[in-house]
């Protein structure tokens, strides 16, 4: 099976197609993903309940599909992102990043020495507990990891060219949900705030060479945030595909069945 890496990949403005997992870390969860097309898993820390565990297996469940993975951690904390990087997570996004000081300080919690600060721990699952010289693992493991930004605050959008300049950020990611919400208009997507917002967003990516990234619901939202400039599309997640899919069935069932 071929793989692209997530560094690679936010390297081209090329589409990218992933797929959201918050409830089945199940075994065959990566080779599902991966026959259905997936480009990357996203696999969500933040609100799914996973511990750190079952996000160790997981991403085993990815590696062996091909399928490259991005790990949302809970919160901005050291603690957080470097024991992701740790288990082997290729890509980390952060929640909430609002300021060029906050995603400066979480480069310096995802990279080792001389990129950042990171507690040096080799020969384990990040490195596929590999026996690497020290120097070649930490440089390895730095070019390996793969920053995305959540930009889903007020605050985050008035910074959002800055957080966008800062070096090791890869891609910026709306977080439609939450920013709706700072910004006073829950789930009102076509409100002018927030159309100005994800303006603001999409300029600031653009204009310092970054990916861009959003979780989308529809396959018609996803070809209009493609043409708007995202090529980080994440098509919905396993909860809600399986539930409308089967929703959709049982019902057309129940009704063929009827006397």
């Amino acid at each position: 099976m071929t793989r692209t890496s997530l560094k690679e990949m936010t390297r081209t403005r090329d589409i990218k197609l992933g797929h959201l997992v918050m409830e089945f870390a199940t075994p065959g969860i990566g080779h599902i993903l991966k026959v259905a097309g997936c480009d990357f898993a996203f696999l969500d820390l933040e609100h799914s309940g996973f511990g750190y565990e079952t996000a160790k297996s997981a991403l085993r469940y990815f590696e062996a599909a091909a399928l490259p993975t991005l790990v949302r951690v809970p919160a901005k904390d050291y603690q957080f992102i470097a024991r992701a990087c740790d288990i082997g997570a290729e890509g980390i996004m952060v929640p909430m990043v609002g300021t060029a000081a906050e995603a400066q300080a979480i480069v310096r919690s995802m990279k080792y020495f001389p990129a950042g600060g990171r507690g040096v721990a080799l020969g384990i699952a990040h490195d596929n507990f590999a026996s690497l010289a020290a120097g070649q693992a930490m440089a390895e493991s730095n070019a390996r990891t793969t920053l995305f930004c959540l930009i889903e605050t007020a605050e985050g959008v008035d910074n959002a060219d800055e957080i966008a300049a800062v070096d090791g950020v890869d891609c910026l990611w709306i977080g439609h949900f939450d920013l709706s919400t700072s910004l006073g208009i829950p789930g009102q997507f076509g409100h002018p705030r927030f159309l100005e917002a994800v303006d603001k967003i999409v300029a600031a990516a653009k204009r310092h060479h970054k990916s861009l990234g959003r979780l989308v619901p529809s396959v018609e939202e996803g070809a209009r945030l493609f043409g708007q400039g995202f090529d980080f599309c994440c098509y919905s997640g396993d909860v809600w595909v399986l539930r409308d899919a089967l929703s959709s069935a049982v019902s057309r069932l129940r009704e063929a069945c009827k006397p």
